[in-house]
């Protein structure tokens, strides 16, 4: 069993131009790091909420994209402007940014 609440995965994977698009070219890296930071910034979230780079998530022509577990709540599109609010929605009060869900195409609506 994990000792932490919450693990963010953030897609930082990066490809070559001229191909498939990947989250690591579009910012993912910096919205990796501002994640990190906004955890930092926030005491309660301290030894509760793990966040890790990671290779590609898949939805690439949606990212950067991040889930977080155990909910496995999917974000697309995802800028350094947005991770505050994530950081205070949904790793604090644990209520998922909607506006910023990725949906896949058998979510329920």
């Amino acid at each position: 069993m994990s000792r932490f609440e919450r693990h963010v995965f953030v897609c930082v994977n990066a490809r070559p131009e001229g191909g498939k698009p990947s989250c690591g070219a579009r910012g993912g890296e910096a919205v990796c790091a501002a994640l990190e930071q906004a955890i930092a910034a926030r005491p309660a979230l301290w030894g509760k909420v793990a966040v890790t780079g990671s290779a590609c998530l898949g939805p690439c022509w949606d990212g950067p994209n991040a889930v977080v577990y155990p909910e496995g709540t999917w974000y697309e599109g995802l800028t350094t402007a947005d991770v505050s609010e994530l950081a205070d929605r949904h790793l604090l009060e644990g209520a998922a940014v909607e506006r910023l869900r990725h949906r896949w195409p058998d979510d329920e609506i």
